[in-house]
């Protein structure tokens, strides 16, 4: 039996929510049994608190209340704890003998904490709880790194002693069996959208307005091409901030830039399964999961040349330097040719199958059983 530690679900983090809903259910279907836990909001459900106040009684609901049900649980018969999440590392004290597992999706605000430029800077009290984090993954058993670039973060930051922990890589699997809808499904969903015009095709951006995503990069790149490419440029996600929609307006865009705020798994399927392009110039990432939904559905992909960008998007994905604007511009404006997006279009559907979600989890099981779970 093994535990699965989620995460906080006021923290709104909607990529590890779903990594870990992943796991309970591919774990289910391989046969393995599996119960997922997560701290319950009772002080964050206070609705007058505002951001800061929240903050705070959140940290008391993940740190003071949750260790408590925690213990509870364990007092069942689980050969394994698997902590979905790296941020909760701390737990790792929790589990007593057991093996634990953690899975590492990036170390960016570790290295922010510790002064490095990750986009991710840290204030007093982040950094001891970035600290607190990496003495918990000290105390895992094993540290399962999403990509090359994180594994490597974690040789150096978070390190070994007499073995332990075991340091490994386990690529993520897709979080969702995103395929390539039809036209005409396609074009149903999409008819939905406000402001997005049918006639017209559309670049697309998935994420939030995180400084390391470069959303302020995508408009720039979005108005090189204004003066032989018609399209528009559709954010799904996170809305635009004041700032951003700031920049598009100076920039002359924001008439052609079309917002979808939490597009569900159908209405994002139908997105990557139409764009032109997902345009992904981020300069911090731990994996990068819209590369890859975007390939599974036949998208091509113009991203940074970066790890673990390129590591993921393989030789599948157009890519340039960070701040090589121009060169991306020029990427995009060359996939508007119908026989180049038809070619980058087989090359992501092929990349994409090095990332399926039963190749993750049967390096999950076997991980475990190298541990000496009886799973």
């Amino acid at each position: 039996m093994v535990l699965l530690i989620g995460n906080y679900p006021a923290d709104q983090q909607e990529s590890m929510q779903r990594f870990a809903t992943m796991m309970l259910r591919g774990l289910a279907a391989a046969g393995v049994p599996a119960e997922l836990i997560q701290p319950e909001p009772f002080l964050g459900r206070i609705a007058l608190a505002g951001p800061f106040v929240a903050k705070w009684l959140g940290y008391f609901d993940k740190f003071l209340f949750f260790p408590r049900q925690l213990r509870r649980k364990l007092a069942a018969d689980f050969d394994l704890v698997h902590i979905c999440d790296h941020s909760n590392a701390m737990y790792c004290a929790q589990v007593g003998q057991r093996p634990a597992i953690v899975t590492c999706h990036d170390l960016l605000a570790v290295r922010g904490a510790l002064g490095e430029e990750t986009g991710c800077p840290a204030s007093p009290t982040g950094k001891y709880l970035q600290r607190w984090i990496v003495s918990g993954l000290r105390q895992a058993s094993a540290v399962a790194c999403a990509s090359s670039a994180t594994l490597r973060d974690a040789e150096r930051v978070v390190g070994q002693r007499d073995g332990r922990p075991q340091l490994l890589l386990i690529p993520h699997g897709i979080n969702y069996p995103y395929r390539k809808q039809s036209v005409d499904r396609a074009h149903t969903l999409l008819s939905r959208v406000k402001g997005l015009d049918p006639d017209r095709p559309f670049a697309l951006h998935v994420g939030s307005n995180l400084r390391m995503k470069n959303r302020e990069g995508v408009l720039r790149i979005f108005a090189l091409t204004k003066d032989e490419w018609n399209g528009q440029m559709l954010f799904a996600g996170q809305k635009l901030t004041p700032e951003l929609r700031s920049l598009g307006e100076q920039l002359g865009l924001l008439e052609r830039v079309v917002e979808v705020a939490r597009p569900d798994n159908e209405l994002l399927e139908a997105l990557y399964s139409t764009a032109l392009v997902l345009l992904y110039p981020s300069r911090f990432e731990g994996f990068g999961w819209p590369i890859i939904e975007a390939q599974a559905c036949g998208c091509p992909v113009i991203c940074s040349k970066r790890e673990p960008m390129s590591e993921v998007g393989g030789d599948a994905a157009l890519t340039a330097d960070v701040d090589d604007e121009p060169e991306m511009a020029r990427a995009l404006v060359r996939l508007t040719d119908p026989a180049e997006r038809a070619r980058w279009s087989e090359k992501s559907l092929s990349n994409a199958q090095r990332f399926r979600a039963e190749e993750m989890i049967a390096r999950y099981i076997e991980l475990y059983r190298s541990l000496g779970a009886q799973v």
